[in-house]
């Protein structure tokens, strides 16, 4: 399904034009995105609960992990999209920089 609305989204990316670049997203992958986050919002705002339940250690971490898993969910979609759009529109663009900041950035998730 996520595949399906990357294969839709037709706009550029990410703007070179203007200082401090911007994603151009669909309002179907934004909306999303978007979703993803605020059910990831939710699993934090049930672990600060569990804390202070005093829940059992063992269970929080089990939570944490799922919220760690969802971020990362939200991550790898969010690259698909930046792979498959912004990063060869400005490799199109003779942009090789955009390779540099791409290997930067996958260093960062993948920690």
């Amino acid at each position: 399904m996520d595949t399906e609305m990357l294969e839709h989204e037709s706009e550029s990316c990410c703007s070179t034009a203007e200082p401090g670049r911007k994603s151009h997203h669909s309002d179907k992958v934004k909306n999303s995105l978007l979703n993803r986050l605020n059910r990831i919002e939710g699993q934090v705002r049930g672990l600060k609960g569990l804390i202070e339940r005093d829940t059992y250690c063992d269970d929080v971490l089990n939570q944490i992990s799922s919220v760690q898993s969802a971020l990362n969910g939200v991550g790898k979609l969010l690259l698909e999209y930046h792979l498959k759009s912004c990063v060869i529109e400005r490799i199109q663009e003779g942009d090789s920089e955009v390779l540099t900041e791409l290997m930067i950035t996958m260093n960062k998730l993948i920690k």
